[in-house]
């Protein structure tokens, strides 16, 4: 009993900064890769010749992959556990196969041709085994939250945290590509796909460097036992497909995600087309995001949370979106300055609604530590496969634009008679996804769980 009580005791504390740094950097493989996957993938395989259709076919097949990898992550992890395993596993396919994915056409080599079609299925077989390792990566490292502390403001400290290494990892990768764009000058094909390996190499290497981190100073998480002293069972799937905080919870991540992923990965091809700013800008006005991201994480890992607090701040970063998408739709190219005024207030609603929306995940697990890796993972699907069918559909409608409209059109001083599909999927899409999670978050029923101890190791 004394055991018990001290365990309990332990794990209803706030767990330290240094635990909570170890912890947070974890991620940053995954978050380094992720950057360049949604801001430069369809700008690296329409700029060596691929057409927009077809390079949204790419990354529609490594968001499939994701989506279905995580699913089954998340299901045998809950099964066998081995979080780190799974973790260390995933973080190696990642490392191994991303530069392959900014790299040449193998099936092209080998076939001899470089017919589109052929180009298309090279990178979409390189994009899916990427995203299989990333998804096993996430799940393992979301999933962890919940077996390390029992804590809620704990939890919300460490999605803070792994959120605010997320804007690490996003600055990283703006500060390489920036040097990488200004010291190697493209002039063939061949040159542009090595501009953007040498982009994924140094990614990797920095990922990699943070990952030994964690991987070093992270302990196994632990599973809870009943009063009883034994194990919990496993929970079944179907026990979260009975709650109705599940869907909520559920609809409310992957609008989050398709306001982040949709809004990254039109952000370059607005800013250059659009608003006709410099190329510099592609990579100066998401590294203006990330920092103020950064800094919004950071602060709030000093609140104390409550279910309230998450709804409120979630909210709050629903109607700033609301007002960027409002600004985007409307800001003239002779006017493209305020595009850096719009990236403070992106990066500070991007920041609440992305640390509020997972933390709601870990309110919906609350003590249910034996399934928790299913939630991560479906989850997870269900944001892979909205994201990557969004940005196809919204790419297939770009093809056909850019084939319909004339040049004149492109950057056009107003926005009337202004038809860019891009202005209006960057301006619309979002700003509608946080209206719509807002609505949603007001609904529902958030509370601290009762704290019970962490007992057993989970490699057990």
């Amino acid at each position: 009993m004394v055991n018990n009580s001290e365990d309990e005791e332990l794990c209803s504390k706030p767990i330290g900064r240094v635990s909570v740094v170890y912890y947070g950097v974890g991620h940053m493989l995954n978050d380094i890769t992720s950057a360049c996957w949604f801001t430069y993938l369809l700008v690296f395989l329409t700029d060596i010749g691929l057409s927009p259709r077809d390079a949204a076919i790419v990354m529609l097949s490594g968001q499939v992959a994701d989506g279905f990898t995580t699913i089954f992550a998340g299901e045998l992890i809950d099964r066998f556990g081995h979080f780190k395993i799974w973790h260390g596993a995933g973080s190696v396919l990642v490392a191994v196969s991303f530069s392959s994915v900014f790299g040449g056409c193998l099936p092209c080599k080998i076939f001899g041709t470089n017919s589109s079609a052929l180009q298309t299925v090279g990178y979409s077989m390189f994009a899916a085994i990427f995203n299989v390792g990333w998804a096993a990566t996430q799940v393992s490292h979301m999933s962890m939250v919940n077996c390390i502390t029992l804590n809620q403001t704990s939890r919300v400290v460490l999605a803070s945290c792994r959120n605010a290494f997320t804007m690490v990892a996003n600055l990283s990768l703006y500060v390489v590509a920036l040097a990488v764009f200004n010291i190697y000058k493209p002039k063939t094909r061949v040159d542009i796909e090595n501009q953007y390996r040498w982009i994924a190499y140094l990614s990797i290497f920095i990922g990699c460097c943070f990952v030994g981190i964690f991987l070093f100073g992270t302990k196994e998480p632990r599973l809870n036992k009943d009063t009883q002293g034994t194990i919990k069972h496993r929970i079944l799937w179907t026990h979260w497909f009975k709650k109705v905080l599940y869907y909520q919870v559920a609809l409310v991540y992957v609008l989050t995600r398709l306001v982040t992923n949709v809004s990254q990965a039109l952000l370059a091809f607005y800013v250059i087309h659009d608003l006709q700013m410099v190329q510099s800008s592609k990579a100066l006005v998401p590294a203006i995001i990330y920092i103020c991201s950064f800094a919004i994480s950071v602060i709030l890992q000093e609140i104390r949370w409550t279910g309230q607090r998450l709804k409120a701040f979630f909210t709050a970063g629903g109607v700033l979106w609301i007002f960027s998408g409002a600004g985007i739709l409307v800001l003239p190219s002779s006017m493209h300055g305020f595009m850096y005024l719009l990236s403070v207030t992106i990066g500070v609603a991007n920041a609440l609604m992305t640390v509020t929306g997972v933390s709601m995940q870990s309110v919906l697990v609350g003590e249910d530590l034996n399934g928790c890796a299913f939630v991560y993972g479906s989850l997870s699907f269900l944001d892979k496969i909205s994201c990557g069918l969004a940005l196809y559909v919204l790419e297939s409608y770009q093809s056909e634009y850019l084939i319909s409209s004339s040049p004149s059109l492109l950057g056009c001083p107003s926005i009337i008679g202004c038809l860019s599909i891009t202005r209006y999927g960057l301006g619309l899409i979002p700003a509608s996804c946080a209206l719509l999670g807002s609505v949603i978050t007001y609904t529902m029923d958030l509370h601290t769980p009762v704290v019970k101890p962490l007992m057993e190791p989970l490699l057990t």
